[in-house]
């Protein structure tokens, strides 16, 4: 799905509730930036990922609200193109942070913990592994999901290798989101996803075809990473060559687990 560069510092619509207002950090794992996304509820308002610490874009933030109290700030995972703007925000306006209880950032405690299913500002909380160990999905009463990163209809999803993300976990949560059947994504990079079943199922089709080819790659004389990633990643962009890496860690780990791959050192072969 290819969204035209949205305004930046400025509110846009998704539903009657809710609106996002779009960090300016375009990038190759960003797309057009970080989606906040506001919240509206019975006692004020709920801002997801924040985004990123930056005072023009906290101030578009807080504009946004429309005068209604911001009583809530919440995480989806704590990667910091979606913390870095939460605990500026929340100096602002005196709302606390909210995210997994179990943080994956080791200098980051929020001041609520979630845990699975908790309600909170409205919205029923679904622990989604894999992008992150902390990575949560926030799911509305009538049927929309905030997906964090874990659903993008601009890109495939980044999962990287243990202790910080599995794609056995990834492909877990997705088959838990599919059984929710949503009517509507909203992610935290990219457009509104307004087919969610269908770009589910595609993802999930890549990933699983990906994780072949990846399998296919493998010989009986041990191959490093690096040498595996130049085999299943033609033309791949400088920029982009750590994230493969990390996402070919992450398949290797699985093909482990599974009895498909045998481990030496940063070198992997075929069982």
């Amino acid at each position: 799905m290819v969204e035209a560069p949205p305004p930046y510092g400025v509110a846009i619509a998704a539903t009657p509730a809710i609106r996002r207002v779009v960090a300016n950090n375009p990038g190759p794992m960003t797309g057009n930036g970080t989606n906040t996304w506001i919240v509206n509820h019975a006692g004020g308002c709920a801002v997801i990922d924040p985004g990123v610490a930056d005072e023009g874009h906290l101030d578009a933030v807080v504009h946004a609200l429309n005068g209604r109290a911001l009583t809530h700030i919440l995480l989806t995972h704590t990667h910091h193109d979606h913390l870095d703007g939460a605990a500026p925000l929340s100096h602002r306006t005196g709302a606390p942070i909210h995210a997994w209880h179990r943080s994956a950032e080791p200098t980051f405690t929020p001041d609520i913990g979630l845990h699975d299913l908790d309600m909170v500002a409205g919205l029923r909380v679904l622990h989604t592994p894999g992008h992150a160990t902390d990575h949560i999905c926030l799911e509305t009463a009538d049927g929309i999901i905030l997906t964090g990163d874990h659903v993008m209809g601009w890109s495939t999803t980044l999962i990287p290798p243990a202790p910080h993300g599995s794609v056995q976990m990834f492909l877990d949560s997705m088959e838990r989101l599919l059984q929710r059947r949503p009517r509507l994504l909203l992610s935290a990079h990219g457009p509104i996803i307004e087919q969610p079943e269908s770009c589910m199922r595609g993802l999930l089709g890549h990933r699983l075809s990906r994780h072949e080819s990846i399998a296919a790659l493998l010989l009986a004389q041990p191959r490093t990473t690096d040498q595996i990633v130049d085999a299943a990643y033609h033309h791949l962009r400088p920029g982009l060559r750590r994230a493969a890496l990390l996402n070919l860690r992450a398949h290797l780990e699985k093909l482990r687990d599974d009895g498909r791959a045998i481990q030496v050192g940063d070198s992997w072969a075929l069982s």
